[in-house]
């Protein structure tokens, strides 16, 4: 936290924001048992990767809101199903997480070509630190 004071005497506090999101692997405190909520980066990473795993209809009220990348995993494994995913990302991640600047998506075909990994670089904008993202989703058969 700093102080600032003007011209007329009267001081300005000015305090860093900060962000916390539930983790939902539910991990436990030790001492409170209570659930360990992530901050920061963490929330924002955190943020991002349930945008992108959230299919269209799943979440009640809000039927767009998601990437429906597990809708994507069963059509053909092409270029035309690369550009659909990278597009359904670019919305979802400039529509609805607006704490972060996207400047990069890479996504690439798994070994066994039954899947793709999608790595995301971002920017968050209120201290201009970049970080990533990696997700891999995969068919099973």
């Amino acid at each position: 936290m700093s102080i600032l004071s003007d011209s007329t005497g009267q001081s300005l506090v000015a305090r860093k924001r900060g962000w916390a999101d539930l983790d939902l692997a539910l991990t436990l405190h030790p001492i409170r048992k209570d659930i360990i909520p992530l901050r920061d980066i963490s929330a924002v990473k955190n943020a991002v990767r349930n945008l992108l795993q959230t299919n269209f209809y799943e979440r009640p009220f809000q039927s767009t809101t998601g990437a429906n990348l597990r809708g994507l995993l069963f059509e053909p494994n092409d270029v035309i199903t690369r550009i659909a995913m990278r597009e359904g990302i670019k919305e979802v991640l400039t529509q609805y997480e607006p704490r972060i600047h996207l400047q990069g998506l890479y996504i690439e075909e798994t070994s066994q070509g039954n899947g793709f990994k999608i790595t995301i670089a971002f920017r968050v904008k209120e201290n201009s630190s970049t970080q990533e993202v990696e997700l891999i989703l995969r068919r099973l058969r």
